[in-house]
């Protein structure tokens, strides 16, 4: 019989005692930053980023004091379609010709109810920049089981006005509203 690793075995949600400070990098095999709005009232697509980086500098004693960088190609968007891809990498949505990358520099970090975090920060889109907050749950913070490597697995999620970013073609067929979703495993820096 082979072993089984239960997740009660894992530490408990939002405690990030089980991992030292230091600098963690995001595990590009395990992460996923997605995002969703409304189409006609019809349909809810879930496009997401192929290509992008998480930094965390953490200080697992007070986490509040850590420091968080996301840096997304914005070219890299998965669409579904070549057609809608081209639209949406075009001057009316991202024009990724003239605004490559998507980024999110934290400016503060508190903890939230549950023990979970607030990240605020700034994020530049199409070349403006807004403060935007992320509630952070933290998964698991441990020696990851296979590489025994240090290992954060976080979940973070917001809603952002794309008309705030220069993107407010087709607001209301197209949402306004979109939703952001982080889901992803950061390893210890080496």
């Amino acid at each position: 019989a082979g072993a089984v690793i239960g997740f009660s075995t894992f530490a408990s949600a939002a405690d990030l005692s089980g991992v030292p400070s230091g600098t963690y990098e995001v595990d590009p095999t395990h992460a996923y930053i997605t995002f969703s709005y409304n189409h006609l009232g019809m349909s809810n697509p879930i496009l997401s980023f192929d290509d992008f980086t998480i930094d965390l500098n953490l200080d697992a004693e007070d986490p509040t004091k850590s420091m968080v960088n996301v840096t997304i190609d914005a070219n890299s968007i998965v669409a579904g379609s070549e057609i809608w891809k081209g639209h949406l990498t075009g001057a009316k949505f991202f024009d990724t010709a003239n605004n490559p990358e998507i980024t999110f520099t934290s400016t503060a970090i508190e903890a939230a109810r549950d023990g979970n975090y607030t990240v605020t920060g700034d994020l530049m889109i199409k070349g403006e920049t807004k403060p935007v907050s992320l509630e952070v749950t933290i998964n698991a913070a441990m020696n990851h089981p296979m590489s025994g490597n240090p290992t954060i697995g976080l979940q973070a999620d917001s809603t952002v006005m794309r008309s705030e970013f220069g993107m407010d073609t087709a607001v209301p067929a197209i949402s306004d509203e979109v939703t952001l979703n982080i889901t992803a495993e950061l390893g210890m820096a080496k």
